[in-house]
């Protein structure tokens, strides 16, 4: 894809990731993104995604504009919650949506044709349906209770090992993962996980991050 300037862009090889993180309204104040975007990138985040659920469209776009040099710089691609219209102004690699949000092809026809468009699944009927929609990569969860997700039922760990058997895309587990229980949900079948709340919160965001990818990798649970 390229930029509005036209300047072309390259991704990283994001298919290799096994940690995504995501800069959240909800746990970052705005002008700490692109501080926190460049702490979670150099601790190993192999896609940064920008949610801002309570935020004008002009407020996420400046958000965007400051965290693209950084993930760009870093050579990870920057992935808006929804919004593909401001994804394609400012340049982002991709969107990601939910369930009721856009359609993954409406997303794509907006983004661009290269773009990454990410899709939220509860179920594994939902996944499936997500994989034949042509989804790049689905987030599968929540696993456990999450103040992100407030209201949401967790769907547990059983389902993991089965839902990567079910569809082919890269399926990011997230929901109230945290590295005291990241070992357990690597033994259930993960192979790529989100965190968010805990990880924001971490006086350390590279170290933490950087925990994370070891632990996932190694399937052993690793301290901050």
């Amino acid at each position: 894809m390229t930029t509005p300037a036209g300047e072309s862009t390259t991704p990283s090889p994001w298919t290799s990731a096994v940690l995504y993180g995501i800069l959240d309204t909800g746990y970052l104040a705005p002008e700490n993104f692109a501080t926190a975007a460049a702490e979670l990138v150099a601790g190993g985040a192999g896609l940064l995604q920008i949610r801002a659920k309570r935020e004008s469209p002009a407020v996420i776009e400046a958000l965007a504009r400051a965290v693209l040099p950084v993930t760009r710089a870093a050579g990870v691609p920057l992935i808006l919650n929804d919004f593909p219209e401001i994804a394609a102004t400012v340049g982002c690699e991709g969107v990601h949506v939910g369930q009721e949000d856009t359609a993954v092809a409406r997303a794509r026809a907006l983004v661009g044709a290269g773009s990454i468009i990410g899709k939220s699944t509860h179920s594994l009927a939902q996944a499936v349906a997500a994989q034949a929609e042509g989804a790049d990569y689905i987030g599968f969860g929540p696993l456990f209770a999450t103040p992100t997700k407030p209201g949401r039922p967790a769907i547990g760990l059983g389902n993991i090992a089965e839902v990567h058997r079910l569809v082919s895309l890269p399926v990011f587990c997230i929901g109230g993962i945290k590295l005291a229980n990241l070992s357990e949900v690597r033994a259930a079948g993960a192979r790529r996980v989100v965190i968010v709340s805990e990880m924001l919160g971490a006086a350390d965001k590279t170290g933490y991050a950087a925990a994370v990818v070891r632990g996932t990798r190694e399937g052993t649970r690793e301290g901050t």
